[in-house]
């Protein structure tokens, strides 16, 4: 099978390139490298990737890649909210644009699993509680571009969605400005975390099982078509305050600052369901605990630079 990626160096993508590579797979990335990053640099020798430096937004030169891919994997996007409104005309070029114009160049009978996001629920029903059928209530631009892309997706054949939970985790191309990522970073080198509606509750999955979900959906792929699929840990529903709990379980001088007079500008509250993509036989590996450890090891050996979005 040969599979296209877009955005194939960024956070999600340098992973899930180099898993795909092993599993023998012919892949071609997309990128405009636009944060400089070198994430693909290991996996130059491979002769069954080809590496693009190319816009998504300049349709009419990318879609001959995407014509002679069998499967296409849309990653590239401008990630999160605060990025999303430093530079509100690229996010709606990249984020909705583009895709919409690719979406027009993939045939009937070529495949599309497209990574959508869990913060379309906004806030759920009275409990919080979402699956698949809740009603959607995104709140920043960026779920708003998600949650429109994705009815478009679901009205063409052989597709998949993958409404992925808050990612956390080391990449090639790493990012801070995600929740666990940023609390980890803020525990490590200031000791300390300030919290605004420490009980706003959010799911999380790990970057390992993001690719594990397109290895297992590409797997599955005839079972699982023309659905929706929450994409988290299902004991990882967790409060701001609970995994700050978590993180000073194994940073024991981490003060936990509780600010009860201010709003979070991020409003996002909610429990998932992610049953739909376990009975499928899909089980994410990594827990909270271990991703964590595995932060924690890796800022040893960085500053913060440039690794975020913003």
């Amino acid at each position: 099978m040969k599979i296209l990626i877009t955005g194939g160096s960024g956070y999600i993508g340098s992973v899930l390139t180099n898993i795909l590579l092993k599993n023998k797979f012919k892949v071609t990335v997309i990128d405009n490298f636009m944060y400089g990053q070198t994430s693909l640099n290991h996996l130059c020798l491979n002769k069954n990737l080809e590496i693009v430096n190319a816009d998504v937004r300049n349709i009419n030169f990318i879609k001959d890649y995407i014509i002679k891919n069998d499967l296409i994997i849309p990653l590239a996007a401008i990630v999160g909210a605060p990025a999303c409104d430093k530079d509100p005309i690229n996010s709606k070029l990249i984020n909705k644009d583009s895709i919409l114009g690719l979406f027009k160049e993939v045939s009937k009978n070529q495949l599309i699993i497209m990574p959508t996001t869990n913060s379309a629920y906004g806030s759920g029903d009275e409990n919080n509680l979402c699956d698949e059928k809740s009603p959607l209530n995104p709140i920043s631009s960026y779920a708003k571009d998600k949650v429109q892309i994705e009815e478009v997706l679901m009205q063409k054949e052989n597709v998949i969605s993958l409404r992925l939970a808050t990612v956390f985790g080391m990449s090639p191309r790493m990012r801070l400005d995600l929740l666990v990522n940023d609390f980890v970073f803020r525990a490590v080198f200031d000791r300390y975390i300030v919290l605004y509606e420490s009980y706003f509750k959010r799911n999380y999955i790990h970057l390992q099982d993001v690719s594990g979900a397109f290895i297992h959906s590409i797997n599955n792929f005839d079972k699982m078509k023309s659905e929706i699929y929450n994409v988290g840990l299902s004991n990882a529903n967790l409060s701001k305050k609970e995994l700050c709990e978590i993180i000073k379980l194994k940073i024991n001088d981490l003060n936990i600052i509780v600010n009860n007079f201010n709003k979070d500008p991020d409003q996002r509250n909610y429990i998932v369901s992610n049953e739909k993509i376990e009975n499928t036989g899909f089980i994410p590996k990594i827990s909270i605990s271990d991703g964590i450890d595995e932060l924690i090891k890796g800022y040893k050996y960085f500053k913060k630079n440039n690794f975020g979005n913003i």
